[in-house]
């Protein structure tokens, strides 16, 4: 896995619940199911109220994002505990979230799947990237530069759930490890 991730990023606040990352109607969509796992990119965050965001995550038609990096305020992912939340996600083509604080069950489903890395930041990048906001995210170096202005701001450390989504998720990680046979 790389450890640098650049690209244009996608905004949203403070308590962005499973449901408007992807809303329960397409929980009927099987991720294991190749077809059914590219559908589910196509609705990742369809359920942010337009109202407050005008831009798609994922144009109407098209199956990925043009934002590979989602910053976030406060809370992401919290609500339901839907895997398939994540899973949106990366079907879409995000390779990472930066929120200052996760779902405790949203964070452990980025993990088990090793769909893309819930990064934690150490300020409230929200308020100051908008979205299409071009950044170069370094996870080995803890960094976030906002590539307009030079910016760095700093991210918290993975730790011991890295090399897990490095390897893909949970079982891909224990079959790598020895831990179940492969």
């Amino acid at each position: 896995m790389s450890s640098v991730y650049e690209g244009p990023v996608f905004v949203v606040k403070d308590n962005i619940d499973t449901d408007q990352i992807i809303p329960a109607q397409y929980l009927n969509l099987v991720p294991t199911i190749p077809e059914e796992y590219e559908k589910l990119g196509s609705y990742a965050l369809i359920g942010l109220p337009e109202s407050l965001y005008s831009t798609r995550y994922v144009e109407e038609g098209e199956s990925n994002s043009k934002y590979p990096i989602v910053v976030a305020g406060r809370n992401f992912g919290c609500g339901s505990s839907r895997e398939h939340a994540p899973i949106a996600l990366g079907s879409a083509g995000c390779n990472l979230v930066l929120a200052e604080s996760f779902a405790r069950i949203f964070f452990r489903n980025c993990v088990a799947t090793g769909e893309l890395y819930p990064c934690d930041v150490t300020e409230r990048l929200c308020d100051v990237l908008n979205t299409g906001d071009e950044v170069r995210v370094d996870l080995d170096a803890g960094t976030v530069v906002n590539k307009s202005t030079g910016d760095e701001y700093s991210i918290k450390p993975l730790g011991e759930v890295r090399p897990v989504i490095d390897a893909g998720g949970l079982f891909n990680f224990a079959r790598e490890n020895g831990m179940i046979s492969k």
